[in-house]
């Protein structure tokens, strides 16, 4: 599958939003609340969880995230498949 690279630039080009691949990455399944709570404890962030979901938006539309619903809840996960295909051609 191909990504818009322009959407996964933009995607990366905020730090909120960096900071949620950086969680995401270090867990394999993470719902909206515990994301929420491990921004504002981890790094000390003062953000909503309506500004989170905003950002995650922007980084499932760049491919970034993905998302399933698991009973009542929402599981987000990281998605590097977009970054590896970004990658690719400058490093081969």
């Amino acid at each position: 599958m191909l990504w818009d690279k322009d959407a996964v630039f933009k995607a990366l080009s905020d730090s909120t939003r960096r900071l949620i691949l950086d969680e995401l990455s270090e867990r394999s399944e993470v719902t909206l609340y515990e994301l929420t709570v491990r921004l504002i404890m981890k790094h000390d962030l003062t953000i909503s969880r309506q500004a989170i979901a905003k950002h995650l938006a922007v980084l499932e539309e760049a491919g970034l995230v993905k998302s399933k619903r698991k009973g009542k809840y929402r599981v987000l996960m990281f998605n590097n498949e977009p970054l590896k295909n970004l990658l690719k051609g400058w490093t081969e």
